[in-house]
């Protein structure tokens, strides 16, 4: 076929027939400003080429079955529409990327400080564990538990007074025991201070 075919319509009209030389015409006259378009859009010049490849594969797969009014009008809205479906899929991906990475920033977190609670409640049960048996008992029922003093002395048929020396005693080992965790004692653990 000659270049002397510079009907739009006629080059649909046999493209649809499955004409490659018109199919081959259309691609040469559109392929640039086509690419220019997409590129001023997406800005990456390998992306640009690939969705214009990707219209033109479009077309020539469709050809039988292609009804375009306007050739021009069409490869210029499948360019348009190529790219800001590129556009969406850009910001889809930077959207995920960053509730990705916000995700895994607040996992690490919430994992170290789940990590630092079973730290300071492994200390606090070593610390207890080194009580003696009816200190550890009054500790765990009144902070652990919380009866109050009053009714540890009762369930323990004890005094009061002897109830709150036990307290003050368990208090005094475990303040001692976990020097280190008193940040996270003072955030995590209030019942002990």
């Amino acid at each position: 076929m000659q270049d002397i075919v510079n009907s739009d319509d006629l080059l649909v009209e046999l493209l649809v027939g499955g004409n490659h030389e018109a199919f081959q015409q259309i691609y040469e006259k559109y392929w640039f400003r086509l690419y220019m378009l997409i590129k001023s859009k997406v800005k990456i010049e390998a992306d640009a080429e690939e969705m214009v490849q990707d219209i033109f594969v479009d077309i020539w797969e469709r050809r039988h079955r292609l009804e375009v009014a306007d050739l021009k009008s069409y490869l210029f809205g499948a360019a348009k529409y190529k790219a800001l479906n590129y556009i969406k899929s850009q910001v889809i991906r930077r959207t995920y990327q960053t509730e990705r990475m916000e995700l895994d920033r607040d996992f690490d977190s919430n994992t170290e400080h789940i990590l630092a609670l079973n730290d300071l409640h492994n200390a606090i049960s070593s610390g207890i564990g080194e009580l003696p048996k009816k200190t550890q008992d009054i500790f765990r029922l009144n902070r652990l538990e919380d009866k109050s003093v009053k009714e540890v002395s009762l369930l323990l048929s004890i005094p009061e007074r002897t109830v709150e020396y036990h307290l003050h005693k368990a208090l005094g080992v475990l303040r001692l025991h976990l020097r280190d965790f008193s940040l996270i004692l003072c955030w995590s653990c209030p019942f002990l201070f």
